[in-house]
């Protein structure tokens, strides 16, 4: 059984609208690439053919997965997060205590992670780190580099 992952409304209706572009235009699609290759003659020699079929099988475990992603989706709404804690959709405004550096990210789910915009993902290191940490706790992460301390700063919405 997969797990139940949090989204914001937005980031769910992404989901739902790439899953139904995969069903119905990208399905579309590869039959279009296997009709192609199947009049082409021989499938037995036929390497258009085979790739059509691959991508294919391809495109439904895609599909597939999003199904369970939606499926076991829950929305989680602005006035049900807490913010006398980091959880997830908080604003953690943080500072790195080695070099000063101040921070803000968004905790979301894994599918709606975008560092550009600021939006991190709780399964990240990072966001494991800052899970649960109150305002002027320490969250010591262990990356890459080493580890990193943040003093958490600021939790909003």
């Amino acid at each position: 059984m997969s797990e139940v992952s949090y989204y914001t409304e937005e980031g769910l209706q992404k989901l739902k609208d790439e899953l139904r572009e995969l069903k119905s235009k990208g399905r579309q699609d590869i039959a279009r690439q296997i009709a192609e290759a199947r009049d082409k003659g021989d499938l037995s020699e036929n390497a258009e053919y085979d790739a059509a079929k691959d991508a294919q099988g391809l495109l439904e475990l895609k599909i597939s997965k999003l199904e369970t992603l939606v499926g076991n989706a829950r929305i989680i709404k602005e006035d049900q997060v807490d913010t006398s804690k980091v959880s997830i959709l908080s604003t953690v405004k943080i500072k790195n205590v080695k070099n000063g550096a101040n921070m803000k990210y968004t905790l979301v789910s894994e599918e709606e992670a975008d560092l550009k915009t600021g939006k991190i993902s709780v399964k990240s290191p990072i966001g494991q780190g800052l899970l649960g940490k109150k305002v002027g706790e320490l969250a010591k992460v262990q990356a890459p580099a080493g580890e990193i301390e943040f003093e958490i700063l600021d939790i909003s919405i």
